[in-house]
């Protein structure tokens, strides 16, 4: 392949073509959404990189060095979807979950007796302060015979039928080790991990950060995932491991990471408090529906500090969940303890990460920018259930949560994930573009941006250009079929580029309330096919 010449809007690039260890595939007659190239209408992935983006008027020139040549008819071709907070087993059994999110013990089982399917996941289940949580038999008789697994929002207790449970007391009313009664799924219905990992791509997601939590997993379990999705040609999204115990010293660290090689973080999933929908997390007022309580901290910032100052030492990064107001004051507060021990220096390098973000005041914005801490947010989860937050909270405190423009602003490094839910990327990159406060919505490029690059920066595997479409990227890519195709700005507010097309701001789907998702034709991992509905 020889160089070409100019055309209007933009510069004719490619490189020469390798020998691939997979067929070489040109995309063409699409629209690209690269900012290195905002004009391309066609891509070639070539040994698992970007080899060629342009127009496609010029793709013939390239089209002898591919083994395939694919027609998008007008798809569009993004950099695929990084969730930075998943649960893979749990995913595996959200597709048809049921959100049993302050239900009533009657309303739980009106809706398991509703629920369609052999086997009844409820997911977001808290036993409501008034009321028992329904028993054994009582699950089986609205089921039908059923099996049922209820999962409460904590992700710390389970309920189940008697045939999910180790025992079988029909007045058990105790809540069971989810790990335990999750095993017992696997070993009836199949795997839930392989489901979440297909689940995953067939949402345009090419990596997930795992978040293994002792209960639910072993540590050899996860150094068993990550070895086989480590190669890009598992046939799976990339697993990036993080594992939630809590560290006291450098050698707890070290014999986590000795344990689980490959292992990214630390963290992500140690609490320092519970969540809003149980009344868990930590608020520095009492909440608004149950004025006796402000929420607990399952951590003090001696905790913190010690685990953010041990995991540092042992070069990993570490992580905090953290919900209520008051609980990210702590998280803080043991964050500047450890800061003066190691240094802000080292924990700029490590590049901690908070999850689960929705209550930031300025002084907390400020320290979180001081430190270099990194925020991961649920947007569609949080707003999913804004009205409960609501009422938990009361009108002028829930309209300061989720504050994403004021992180994206301050310049917090953002990433955007599903957390116990199923996979559903465009829906949190809709939340955060039509956040219920106008200053707090983003553009849908930065939103998707967070989405996309923004998780692989928070696993510091971005310095390969991975979450880009630019030549020599890695082809972590995603084609999507959507209804319309523009630049979309903060409704509301002024945009910070043209929204004009002739500006080459690059393309996105359109995400406005009324109009359907994005559909996912294909997802390449490193330009290996991993899921396809192209046919």
């Amino acid at each position: 392949m020889n160089p070409d010449g100019a055309r209007p809007g933009g510069t004719l690039r490619y490189v020469a073509s390798v020998p691939a260890p997979h067929p070489a595939t040109l995309y063409r007659n699409g629209v690209v959404h690269s900012a290195a190239d905002p004009f391309a209408e066609a891509v070639l992935v070539a040994d698992g990189q970007v080899a060629w983006l342009g127009p496609d008027d010029a793709a013939h020139r390239v089209a002898d060095g591919a083994d395939r040549v694919v027609d998008l008819d007008g798809a569009l071709v993004a950099p695929a979807f990084v969730d930075a907070h998943s649960h893979l087993r749990l995913a595996g059994l959200a597709a048809g979950a049921t959100d049993l999110t302050a239900m009533t013990t009657q309303q739980v089982l009106d809706a398991v007796a509703s629920a369609g399917g052999d086997l009844v996941i409820g997911l977001g289940w808290s036993p409501a302060r008034h009321a028992e949580p329904p028993g054994p038999r009582e699950l089986e008789r609205a089921s039908g015979g059923r099996p049922v697994v209820l999962l409460d929002a904590e992700l710390a207790r389970a309920q189940a039928t008697p045939e999910l449970r180790a025992d079988e007391r029909e007045d058990a009313l105790a809540g069971l080790a989810v790990g335990a009664v999750l095993d017992s799924i696997a070993s009836r219905f199949g795997g839930a991990v392989e489901a979440g990992l297909s689940a995953a791509a067939a949402a345009g997601v090419v990596a997930v950060h795992e978040h293994s939590i002792p209960a639910l997993e072993s540590r050899a379990g996860l150094a068993a995932l990550l070895a086989r999705t480590a190669p890009d040609d598992s046939g799976v999204p990339q697993v990036i491991g993080y594992r939630a115990e809590l560290c006291e010293t450098t050698d707890d660290a070290r014999a986590v990471l000795a344990e689980i090689p490959g292992l990214t973080g630390i963290g992500g999933d140690v609490a320092v408090d519970g969540t809003l929908a149980a009344w868990g997390a930590a608020l520095r007022a009492p909440y608004a529906d149950e004025p006796g309580t402000s929420g607990e901290l399952l951590l003090a910032a001696e905790q913190i500090a010690n685990h953010v100052a041990s995991v540092t030492r042992a070069h990993a990064q570490a992580g905090l969940r953290v919900h209520g107001d008051r609980a990210m004051a702590e998280a803080l507060l043991g964050f500047r303890a450890a800061s003066d021990v190691e240094g802000i220096a080292a924990l700029h390098a490590a590049g901690h990460r908070l999850d689960g973000v929705e209550m930031v005041d300025a002084a907390a914005l400020a320290t979180m920018v001081l430190l270099g801490l990194r925020a991961v947010l649920q947007p569609a989860e949080v707003l999913r259930r804004v009205e409960l937050a609501a009422a938990r909270l009361g009108p002028l405190r829930v309209g300061s949560m989720l504050p994403v423009a004021d992180l994206a602003g301050a310049g917090v490094p953002l990433a955007l994930g599903s957390g116990v839910g199923g996979f559903d990327p465009w829906g949190s990159v809709r939340a955060a573009v039509l956040h219920p406060e106008a200053e707090q919505r983003v553009s849908a490029r930065a939103a998707f941006r967070a989405h996309t690059r923004g998780g692989w920066r928070l696993a510091g595997l971005d310095h390969a250009g991975a979450g880009e479409i630019r030549i020599g990227a890695p082809a972590h890519l995603a084609i999507w079929r959507a209804d319309e195709l523009v630049v979309q700005a903060p409704e509301g507010r002024l945009a910070a580029w043209s929204t004009d097309p002739r500006a080459g701001t690059p393309l996105l789907p359109a995400l406005a309330p009324d109009l359907p998702a994005p559909q996912c034709l294909r997802t390449l991992r490193a330009g290996h096919v991993i899921h396809d509905a192209m046919g």
